[in-house]
């Protein structure tokens, strides 16, 4: 029985969160779609039994749809490393694009420890909204289309990864920081830790920040307005006890700015608190009227 989808001239499918399906649900349904013009995908893909590249994508993919004009994907793929000694580079993966249809296409490839990576692989100019997890190595890349990322890592980000961030992002709204790593300075490189804040950071569509599995470095980084200029922040996903921690018990001057303009519309794990930082802050207003 022929169960081909004649019909079916364009298919989009996004699926933001790690998927073990790809292999089971996924290329079967894209095997039906031999009539497809244009077909979009985003996929996380968690534990595949295949990696995906561009020898992958002609022979699964671009094979069955001889009248697909348009493709326009991301697929991030998680998976256990056999084999330590085996390294896939960037230029490795780019290697196997050699299929005009695909167009332009960026990879990143990023390992955790010795045992896990991740790749990324994506068509450009890339127009797909959210981007995760994104470690240190961002690629030289302008993502326009990109307003919500998540980054992770196991080594520190420092001051000018943020710049570059800031940079390689220039539409970000939504920003959220799993990294508990702050950066390790050494006993004679101690006055880096000053020095390496060498220009504010900018990100003018900031709206959300999540920072609650953050160290307090990175904190300190985006409340700061000495490091870091915020103007549209009005929402913080962080505990009470770190930002008590990183304000000084709301007294530094130097993050009450960046605090003050989201303090009232905060996320509810600091919500409960938010009243102890107004009172401070009319404290100090009352203070200064007496001056």
């Amino acid at each position: 029985m022929n169960d081909d989808l004649p019909k079916l001239k364009c298919f989009s499918l996004t699926c933001y969160a790690d998927t073990r399906g790809y292999d089971n649900l996924v290329v079967p349904l894209l095997r039906r779609m031999s009539y497809l013009e244009e077909l979009t995908l985003y996929i996380r893909i968690l534990y595949g039994s295949i990696f995906i590249s561009g020898i992958y994508l002609d022979n699964e993919i671009l094979s069955h749809m001889l009248r697909l004009r348009t493709f326009t994907f991301y697929f991030a793929s998680e998976t256990d490393i056999i084999d330590s000694a085996i390294r896939i580079s960037d230029s490795d993966i780019g290697r196997t694009f050699t299929n005009v249809k695909l167009g332009q296409v960026a990879s990143i490839v990023d390992y955790f420890e010795l045992d896990y990576m991740i790749c990324h692989i994506f068509s450009l100019p890339v127009k797909f909204h959210r981007l995760e997890p994104v470690t240190n190595n961002i690629p030289n890349i302008v993502f326009n289309s990109v307003t919500h990322l998540k980054l992770h890592d196991k080594k520190p980000f420092k001051h000018e990864f943020f710049i570059r961030l800031a940079r390689a992002f220039p539409f970000l709204q939504s920003l959220s920081i799993y990294n508990l790593e702050p950066p390790n300075w050494r006993p004679h490189e101690n006055h880096r830790y000053h020095t390496d804040w060498c220009s504010i950071v900018d990100y003018p569509r900031l709206i959300a920040l999540d920072v609650n599995d953050a160290s307090t470095y990175y904190v300190e980084h985006f409340l700061n307005e000495t490091k870091t200029h915020l103007p549209c922040l009005t929402e913080l996903k962080i505990w009470y006890d770190q930002l008590e921690k990183v304000t000084r018990n709301f007294t530094s001057d130097a993050l009450r700015h960046n605090c003050a303009k989201f303090c009232e519309r905060c996320s509810v794990i600091c919500r409960v608190n938010a009243k102890l930082f107004l009172q401070y802050e009319e404290e100090k207003e009352k203070k200064m009227r007496m001056v």
